[in-house]
């Protein structure tokens, strides 16, 4: 276990609002023979609850609609979704298992930008020194660190299904690795790192060791 995680650590160092309804270009007529339909995003939804409405993977979503990794889906917008002729099972657009988003903030760094010539590998968002950092989902605390290179102080949560989200420039932790916690609940207040004096937290959400843009799963 201790080399899973920290061949997952490697990995990670290497590295609100409405919407308004969608207005870009309409999908082409399906083609003869996809094994699939039609979903128009509605409000409140997001990939991730998309994928798991209809149980496809994400990136089959992403690959099929030929989005890319930083896209951010819109309220109205239709979705081509594969090998799916209805959806799976509606008991899970109760969101029970949802994420949240950890604290409330202008996003200035997103997925896959260059921040201070390193890519983002989550996104960044705003806050006030000493502000309050709520665990995204449900899960088990795996990693607590007070130095983690450039990040500073930060938390991994295991969500027990293959993602897990990371909380970096904490300034005070309330969790330790071995914690359960609930969705909504407090794990640390906002700081900042020996490489940026800025107030804001770096947020990742890992799919195994690789790093998925955190707005899929964002309401």
């Amino acid at each position: 276990m201790k080399n899973i995680i920290l061949i997952f650590l490697v990995l990670l160092i290497t590295g609100c609002a409405s919407v308004p309804p969608y207005t870009g270009p309409a999908l082409p007529p399906l083609a003869q023979g996809f094994g699939g339909i039609r979903h128009r995003v509605e409000t409140g939804q997001t990939l991730w609850r998309i994928s798991k409405l209809y149980d496809v993977d994400i990136d089959d979503i992403l690959r099929i609609n030929h989005l890319p990794e930083n896209t951010v889906i819109e309220i109205g917008q239709v979705l081509l979704i594969p090998n799916r002729p209805r959806p799976q099972n509606f008991a899970v657009k109760s969101g029970g298992d949802d994420f949240i988003w950890p604290l409330k903030g202008r996003v200035i760094a997103g997925f896959g930008s260059n921040y201070q010539n390193l890519i983002n590998k989550g996104i960044n968002i705003q806050a006030s020194m000493g502000e309050n950092i709520l665990a995204t989902r449900s899960g088990r605390v795996v990693f607590y660190a007070d130095h983690f290179g450039n990040f500073g102080k930060t938390i991994i949560i295991d969500h027990g299904d293959g993602l897990r989200s990371i909380y970096s420039r904490v300034l005070e932790a309330l969790v330790r690795p071995g914690d359960n916690v609930h969705k909504g609940a407090l794990i640390g207040r906002i700081g900042t790192s020996a490489r940026d004096k800025n107030t804001y937290l770096h947020f990742e959400i890992r799919k195994g060791a690789l790093a998925q843009n955190p707005l899929f799963y964002l309401p």
